[in-house]
């Protein structure tokens, strides 16, 4: 179709069309000159007979024939070329000349060599971007001239254009042509399903996202490139022809929208933003079914509508994603740069289209493979920044997890998580046939220390404590603050005769600890209750408790002791 049936992406990948078409063609039959007449308008309702016979020959002129095309009126042309220099010098019988007709799906030709009564067939096709289409006929050996009646679908589709070039190189470059679109589709469609996947196990509403954009986007590519209406399935959309993609375009981006709020953490982040991205959505579906309006005029205005519509959307997407990872949001840089990278592709194709205005050019290749393959290159670019994301939520997850487990002032555990961490102990132990011993420490006269210095010096007391018991355990014991001054410690596998030696060296460093900062440095002790499973027979809750009136036994005694706790009498 013509360029005022596109959106402005679609304006965009158009520029493929022309510019591959002619950098394939015309590159490879550059020495082949055609000569293009035109049917006198003034002929009215000309035979097939007449034309090819002929007789009308001195009735075709050297004028253009773009107007007929842009009126959608139906027009002879007679078309004289060198089928040598076609098939690139001497006649080879691998190098069969042809005549490559480019115009939209919807055109028909019919090619007649000089006499003919019945048309040449079509030799090959080659779907194009845009709704566009190359059609291949066999020049005759025997003729440098043939005659095409060219019957456009209506006004306002665009004009054909033809060149000459050999059968062989227009199969080889549909074939690479359909490489590039079935590897981008294909890639794109995988990308999708692990995302779905993701989303199905995960539930987090990102993959689902993800996963819907991308799936549009490969569904995009395939009928925008006109490949898809040649697959299976896909192929039920042919008479939709330019629907398709206006379609689907709009749903990407109403599906992007909604991508970004979630990527760039909005609703946290930048409220207002969240919710003029929701708006922008709603724009996009409404534009979805807006097409719908197309049926019964308004094309234009709908165009161009939607033409505005995509490029504030995609300014401001990279504005607010800019700020977003400016703000520190390192999932927002990654779709930052993958949004970049395709608008980057986008505009430059846009501005070689109107600079070039179909002409070959050395570096059309560059933007063939680069427009399709950016899209792939941006779904894994996203995928990065929604790992990094998720990195990011279970970094947050398993700090908070340690905060709820810590006890704030002296960073060991809390007393929910050492009972936890008591009961699985317990469990392991008893499974495997393994003792288990507890210290319950408790630090001397903590209730004078307040009194005397302040609240703030026994809390630097309680922190001081810390570094001198942990010098004395393994790595697989625990220690956390069972309430106010009391600690308790897990001695994993440890019987009463491991743990008496650990309990004594610990008073020891403790009584060695000196606080300063709040006048004369204050002195620390401590009392400790011993209790282990292989002599109590008890475990549990039951095995603090038991450690605990230890502790108090040895306050009794007279403070900054060890008091292992025996068994009761019967």
């Amino acid at each position: 179709m013509g360029s005022s049936r596109t959106s402005a992406r679609a304006a965009a990948f158009r520029c493929i069309l022309n510019l591959v078409t002619c950098c394939m063609i015309a590159g490879t039959a550059a020495a082949a000159t055609l000569e293009i007449q035109t049917l006198d308008g003034t002929v009215a309702d000309a035979t097939t007979s007449e034309v090819t016979s002929g007789s009308l020959d001195s009735r075709f002129t050297q004028g253009s024939f773009r107007e007929s095309a842009a009126r959608g009126e139906t027009f002879w042309l007679r078309i004289h070329s060198d089928t040598r220099a076609a098939a690139g010098g001497e006649p080879n019988t691998n190098d069969i000349p042809i005549l490559v007709v480019h115009s939209g799906m919807l055109h028909k030709f019919q090619v007649y060599p000089p006499g003919a009564g019945r048309p040449l067939p079509i030799a090959a096709h080659i779907p194009e971007f845009g709704g566009a289409r190359d059609l291949a006929f066999v020049l005759p050996a025997e003729h440098g001239t043939v005659y095409v009646r060219v019957e456009p679908p209506g006004a306002g589709y665009g004009t054909p254009r033809f060149s000459t070039s050999t059968l062989t190189n227009f199969l080889s470059e549909g074939a690479s042509v359909a490489r590039v679109t079935t590897l981008t589709f294909g890639a794109l469609a995988a990308v999708a399903i692990a995302a779905l996947l993701m989303w199905i196990v995960l539930a987090e509403r990102t993959f689902l996202l993800y996963s819907t954009l991308f799936a549009l986007e490969a569904l995009w590519v395939a009928y925008f490139s006109g490949q898809g209406f040649d697959w299976p399935w896909l192929s039920a959309a042919a008479p939709l022809t330019g629907f398709t993609w206006n379609v689907l375009s709009a749903l990407c981006g109403a599906v992007a929208c909604l991508f970004v709020r979630e990527i760039a953490d909005l609703r946290r982040a930048m409220p207002r933003h969240y919710t003029a991205f929701g708006w922008l959505a709603g724009a996009f579906m409404l534009l979805t079914f807006s097409n719908l309006i197309k049926l019964i005029g308004f094309e234009d205005l709908i165009n161009g509508i939607g033409n505005l519509l995509f490029l504030v959307a995609a300014v401001y997407t990279l504005v607010v994603a800019f700020i977003a990872w400016r703000r520190g949001n390192r999932s927002a840089g990654w779709f930052l740069l993958a949004w970049t990278l395709l608008e980057a592709f986008t505009i430059e194709t846009a501005v070689r289209l109107l600079v070039t205005a179909g002409r070959s050019d050395d570096h059309d290749r560059i933007i063939y493979f680069g427009l399709p393959l950016s899209i792939v290159a941006a779904a894994l670019l996203i995928a990065l920044g929604i790992a990094d994301r998720l990195r990011d939520q279970r970094r947050a997850l398993s700090e908070a997890e340690r905060h709820a487990q810590i006890d704030a002032l002296t960073g060991v555990l809390n007393r929910r998580s050492l009972l936890e961490r008591l009961d699985a102990a317990c469990l392991r132990a008893r499974a495997r046939g393994l003792p288990i011993s507890l210290l319950f420490i408790d630090l001397d006269h903590f209730k004078e220390i307040n009194d005397s210095f302040g609240h703030p010096a026994g809390d630097a007391c309680l922190t001081a404590i810390i570094p001198p018991i942990q010098a004395e355990l393994r790595q697989s014991d625990v220690i956390g603050r069972y309430g106010g001054e009391e600690f308790v410690v897990i001695l994993s596998s440890a019987d009463t005769a491991a743990a008496h030696p650990i309990a004594q060296r610990i008073l020891e460093r403790v009584a060695g600890v000196r606080v300063e900062g709040f006048g004369e440095p204050i002195a620390l002790t401590c009392s400790i209750g011993v209790a282990t499973s292989d002599m109590l027979g008890v475990w549990g809750e039951h095995l603090i408790a038991r450690a605990d009136a230890a502790v108090y036994a040895a306050k009794r005694s007279g403070r900054n002791r060890v008091q292992v706790a025996v068994p009761m009498a019967a």
